[in-house]
């Protein structure tokens, strides 16, 4: 069992024969990916102008188990990610055990720093690829939440665009960093889908910010990444894709900035309902 599925997410010819070209991967032009994310901000902004003119009232439109689905959905492709790359990434160690002796480095430095010259293929990049097409499939969350709630959210809209045009970025440029990116961001993931299906279903929720939790969790491992790949860039002499890891640096930056300020309002409107509770009830009792 555990031999065939090692099999299927990182020895199938597929996987270790894939190339980040035209004939073997669909999406990969600049063009496709500035039309696929101009499409998806203008469509989520005609929809929810569409249902402010359609839909004068503010109550949300039922759904019924499209979000459960898809959260079920994206937790599952998620955690296939996180264990495709994972055993991908042993694979490539183990069969290039020469190169760490050669150049006296480790497969820890190759996961933050691949060196200059990497190509976009084989069993790594086959993963990343795929990671980039689900990032598609996130975006439709947009869409749940303009219909539910009547509500565009401009973090949002930014995150999601920003994170597919990252994931371009990593395999065009062979970016550095990017398996160590996948591994976190996937694990995260798998538990905040995990977690969306749970409440989506009815059960319980125990924790109220736990996605935001997790997000902050992700987003500071990446700091630290991003840390490490510089130090990595100054002592080694050059990570692949540098250029685009600086660009990919300054996003990311961004999307921490916009998430912070979420963060800060969305805990500051928590102190302000509790204060009105606890008032309301002191009222009461006068």
């Amino acid at each position: 069992m555990i031999q065939t599925l090692r099999y299927y997410l990182s020895e199938h010819p597929s996987i270790v024969g894939f190339r980040w070209t035209d004939s073997q991967s669909w999406g990969n032009t600049w063009v496709f990916l500035f039309i696929s994310i101009s499409s998806y901000i203008i469509l989520s902004v005609f929809l929810h102008l569409f249902l402010l003119v359609v839909f004068r009232h503010r109550r949300p439109l039922p759904l019924g188990p499209i979000p459960a689905v898809h959260s079920l959905s994206m937790a599952l492709i998620s955690f296939t990610i996180f264990a495709g790359i994972l055993l991908s990434a042993a694979a490539e160690i183990r069969d290039t055990r020469w190169f760490w002796r050669r150049y006296k480095t480790t497969p820890f430095q190759w996961l933050l720093c691949f060196p200059i010259g990497t190509r976009p293929s084989g069993r790594v990049f086959f993963w990343s690829y795929i990671f980039y097409l689900s990032r598609f499939l996130h975006t439709l969350r947009t869409f749940f939440t303009i219909i539910r709630r009547r509500k565009l959210s401009f973090y949002q809209l930014f995150n999601h665009s920003i994170l597919i045009f990252m994931s371009f970025l990593w395999l065009e440029f062979s970016q550095s960093f990017q398996v160590l990116g996948i591994i976190l961001t996937t694990s995260i993931y798998s538990v905040v889908y995990g977690y969306r299906f749970w409440t989506a279903v009815g059960l319980p929720s125990k924790c109220f910010h736990f996605v935001n939790h997790c997000q902050i969790v992700l987003l500071s491992c990446n700091v630290i990444c991003h840390i490490g790949v510089l130090l990595l860039h100054f002592l080694r002499g050059g990570c692949n894709g540098i250029g685009a890891w600086v660009l990919n640096s300054v996003l990311n930056g961004a999307i921490l900035f916009f998430f912070l300020n979420y963060y800060v309002k969305l805990h500051l409107e928590e102190k302000r309902k509790i204060r009105a509770a606890k008032q309301m009830l002191k009222d009461k009792d006068n």
